[in-house]
């Protein structure tokens, strides 16, 4: 059913557990995972400065990611990792839309009803505007 999954993270605690759902369905289905990884670019000047080099900051962002591909690896999904840059709502959306996925996994955040009425989240914003089901883990 779900062949090509397109898994939303940021290494996060809640991206991890994405990354848990994506692997039990990508390996019950063997299906293909996507991970993929936004450079916010309102952040991504900042890390320049504070970090230095390109080559420091790519390692960084792919250390965040090391436990996301463990779980992956330990189910024995296949996946890939794809890095975007942007602002991560409408990137996901862009590239979930554009590479034709069956389905799309994103971790919640777990904003409080009044930062979510206020700011919105990531992860509403992408359902709304994604053509493929959605699928919010808490």
């Amino acid at each position: 059913m779900f062949k090509h999954i397109l898994l939303a993270s940021d290494g996060s605690k809640h991206a991890q557990r994405a990354a848990e759902t994506a692997a039990a369905l990508g390996s019950l289905a063997q299906s293909a995972v996507t991970v993929l990884y936004v450079i916010d670019s309102s952040s991504s000047k900042s890390d320049v400065l504070s970090k230095g080099s390109k080559e420091a900051i790519q390692f960084e962002r792919e250390k965040k990611l090391e436990s996301t591909h463990e779980i992956l690896k330990e189910k024995c999904v296949h996946f890939k990792t794809e890095f975007v840059r942007g602002d991560p709502g409408p990137s996901i959306v862009e590239f979930a839309n554009k590479n034709g996925y069956d389905l799309l996994i994103v971790g919640s955040r777990g904003l409080n009803s009044l930062q979510e009425m206020v700011l919105g989240s990531v992860s509403h914003k992408v359902a709304k505007r994604v053509n493929c089901p959605v699928m919010i883990v808490k």
